[in-house]
């Protein structure tokens, strides 16, 4: 089908009519019928490539002035264009939703992260049909796409091999996909998934495998085949890392590169940042840095081995972040060998949230452990600093380095009133349609951008319905106008944001923000603040560039001007009734969000259920549980794991070791309680394990009770359990237990069970513990899981 002989509006584009019949004999039949042609993408489309980094703020690369070297950023920025004043959601699924859609993060369901969705409709985690994706829109216009790394917008009860599967990435509008699904991956050991398939990587770390160059070899691959299959068709490739997100998992070398490049402490790097962004003009030259964050500790405050641990730490995300760059270089050589660079769009966005305090304040090598309010000390940081990066550790580094990779704004992730947490770099790069080297463009951008950008420069119209569903409005303003022009005026005037009751609104260069709530406060007084006791703040960002002061006592007529402009965008985009749970929407009937299970208390399991999340698993976190295992042991004794769930940094699992039926709980990886019974005899048995839950609250500890065939073989206490989340980046998996090992008694990956595995059935108690039974622990979970 010729690319200017089809309407575009509607999609999928109807086939062409066929030539009519006029013979009864093929031979004379006039005129001849010819071969059905492929839709064709409109003449002269490009490629696209769209690459997203995880956790990563507007100060850290070297090509916005900061100190993580990161050479092919810089590479493609001397080559195009660097936008100074590009914005995000503050958090990671409704960035990725907003960026994929066109459209307000609220405006599509996705007003949080999939974990933590509710039955509002502005956070239902719920993309609406008539939102249809870039790749949906792109695919059906004749372009090839694909998607490789993090997804992390399927609703979270639809991850299991029971779907449904058209909110997985290739019933979104990608042909191909390769990666996972939740907020964050062991790049050493992940769970990945080709299509809706579970897969296994076919290397391991000590054969030199790690996630993102896994993810770029993907991309790779299936861009020179695509090439050289159909090298005229154009090619979509959605490059998300789940780098910069923590864990940080880096090869060696990466982390020692910048040993002792942080010695001066993160007080020092903001001025040392601030310089550099001003010597490359992404700031202006009258740009002050914004206030420290009240709270965190300035470097100079630090004892010598907590300025130690947190150095170690920050050269460990600076060694990740060139690691993740490199990769990206790859492909790009491999665009530039098949000849393709010239004709790419290639989007390069550093961050879809701003850097992240999730770390806390000393930083931690178990990030899910802090998350529930345990802190690491400095000692033990620096204990195991020779660790730091393989996968024994699960690090994330201190906030003070989160505000100094956010140079020069304030606050960080999750902080949608203020720059730290919405502002990032954002290079395009694209020879054939950008004729300026090396360029700056301060016109004021969001994600919401990309999508209108893209579809007018492939000459293709946003289509009015898709599948039959008729399409909201695209809420984004197409940034094709500065790619040629660096003085046109702004086009994007008007952008409210919310996230977890943080709040702003932007005008034509005014901001009015209130701050709600702060990241990295694990541990709070259980009181519910109320939205109206919050402080508004004004900011005039023409003159300010950084929101460095506050002149809302000077304007109050322009505060409530802008106030009331929010109201407005608020309303409009779904964004009331505000919510600023946290812990309590990690549970889904708390939250009000369906639940896979639902209200079952018996599910029985057979072999091979495997790629599990917590929302798609049993619940048996704060209530008693029995689960019994159908086996049959061969000759010479089993080995390997029956039923397990999480992993090294949080999990339990029930298994055997040396022919005994055992059972492990791991707390956080720092307390690991084990029981284990008597070898059993070839031939057929029941393994039942009874967990007696101590109540009282959430997270308290129980009684073990392992039996074999009716008769008690083992007992124990574990005397504190995990609350909330075993882990995001770890599975349920039934007959193994994938990723890191629960404990080590037995093999990464290669720790299936041995024998026959009939059933695996769990029983759960009706005693389970709700949150508000325990107000500490209520408050002990923010948002690790972003």
């Amino acid at each position: 089908m010729g690319a200017s002989d089809v309407s575009r509006e509607h999609l999928p584009i109807p086939d062409a009519p066929p030539t009519a019949v006029t013979a009864l004999d093929a031979r004379d039949q006039n005129p001849a019928f010819t071969p059905a042609q492929p839709l064709n993408a409109p003449a002269g489309a490009p490629n696209v490539v769209l690459v997203l980094i995880d956790d990563m703020g507007f100060g850290a690369s070297s090509s916005f002035g900061g100190p993580c070297e990161m050479p092919t950023a810089q590479r493609l920025a001397d080559g195009g264009l660097r936008y100074s004043r590009f914005h995000v959601t503050a958090i990671c699924s409704p960035t990725r939703q907003a960026l994929l859609t066109g459209r307000n993060h609220h405006s599509v369901g996705m007003g949080v992260t999939t974990e933590m969705s509710s039955a509002a409709p502005g956070y239902c985690g719920i993309r609406p049909r008539s939102a249809a994706t870039l790749g949906q829109v792109l695919n059906g216009n004749g372009y090839n796409t694909a998607a490789f790394g993090k997804w992390h917008q399927t609703p979270a009860r639809d991850v299991s091999p029971a779907g449904p599967f058209d909110r997985w990435p290739t019933g979104e509008g990608f042909e191909k996909f390769y990666g996972f699904l939740c907020a964050e991956m062991n790049h050493w050991y992940p769970v990945l998934f080709d299509g809706t398939n579970p897969v296994e990587p076919d290397r391991r770390p000590e054969d030199g495998y790690h996630l993102s160059e896994d993810l770029v070899d993907q991309a790779i691959d299936w861009v020179r085949t695509r090439h050289t299959l159909k090298p005229d068709t154009p090619f979509f490739t959605y490059l998300p890392f789940g780098a910069t997100h923590a864990p940080y998992h880096v090869p060696q070398e990466y982390r020692d590169k910048y040993r002792g490049k942080f010695d001066h402490g993160w007080d020092r790097q903001r001025e040392i940042t601030l310089e550099r962004q001003k010597a490359l003009g992404v700031v202006p030259p009258d740009t002050e840095l914004a206030p420290w964050a009240e709270g965190v500790p300035h470097w100079d405050e630090l004892s010598a081995e907590e300025q130690r641990a947190a150095a170690s730490l920050m050269e460990l995300y600076a060694g990740f972040a060139e690691h993740t760059d490199d990769q990206v270089g790859r492909l790009v050589d491999a665009l530039e060998e098949t000849g393709e660079l010239d004709n790419t769009i290639f989007i390069y966005i550093l961050g879809d949230n701003g850097a992240s305090a999730e770390g806390g304040l000393g930083g931690t090598l178990n990030e899910h452990r802090f998350a529930t309010g345990i802190p690491d000390s400095a000692e033990f940081i620096n204990a195991n600093r020779d660790a730091l990066g393989d996968a024994t550790t699960h690090a994330h580094y201190p906030v003070g380095w989160a505000l100094a990779m956010n140079t020069p704004y304030q606050w960080t992730k999750q902080v949608a009133s203020h720059l730290g947490g919405t502002r990032d770099g954002m290079i395009v790069h694209w020879p054939r349609g950008i004729e300026e080297r090396g360029g700056i463009r301060d016109q004021w951008h969001h994600v919401i951008d990309v999508v209108p950008t893209i579809l007018e420069a492939a000459g293709i119209p946003h289509p009015t319905s898709v599948q039959g569903v008729p399409q909201q409005p695209i809420e984004g303003t197409s940034m094709l106008y500065s790619f040629n022009d660096a003085d046109a005026p702004d086009r994007h005037r008007v952008q409210y944001f919310e996230m977890v009751g943080n709040r702003g609104i932007y005008h034509d260069g005014w901001m009015a923000v209130t701050r709600h709530g702060t990241p990295w406060e694990m541990v709070q007084d259980g009181t519910r603040r109320s939205f109206d006791d919050d402080r508004w703040e004004l900011y005039d960002t023409n003159v300010d560039w950084s929101q460095a002061h506050d002149i809302a006592a000077e304007h109050p007529g322009k505060l409530r001007e802008l106030q009331q402009l929010f109201l407005v965008e608020a309303a409009k985009h779904q964004v009331f009734p505000l919510d600023d749970r946290m812990t309590e929407r990690e549970n889904p009937k708390e939250a009000g969000r369906l639940d896979l299970f639902g209200d079952r208390r018996t599910i029985t399991f057979h072999a091979g259920a495997k790629r599990l999340t917590e929302e798609t698993a049993p619940n048996i976190k704060n209530r008693s549980y029995v689960i019994t295992a159908r086996v049959e042991v061969p000759e010479g004794g089993a080995e390997g794991v029956i039923v397990a769930q999480g992993g090294r940094f949080g999990g339990w699992s029930l298994y055997f070791h040396e022919g005994r039926p055992s059972y492990a709980y791991n707390y956080f990886g720092t307390d690991i309680y084990k029981i284990s019974g008597r070898g059993l005899e070839p031939g057929e048995h029941e393994v039942r394990l009874e967990f007696s839950y101590d109540g009282g609250g959430v997270g308290k500890g129980g009684r073990a009770v392992l039996s074999a065939d009716g008769t008690e073989v083992a007992e124990g206490r574990v005397d504190a359990t995990i609350p909330y989340y075993f882990a995001f980046d770890e599975t349920f998996d039934v007959g193994v237990d994938r990723a890191s090992p629960v404990v080590d008694d037995y093999a990464p990956v290669d720790n299936a069970f041995t024998g026959r595995l009939r059933s695996v059935r769990f029983d759960l108690g009706d005693d389970l513990a709700s949150d508000a039974a325990d107000d500490e622990a209520r408050e002990r979970f923010r948002a690790a899981h972003d």
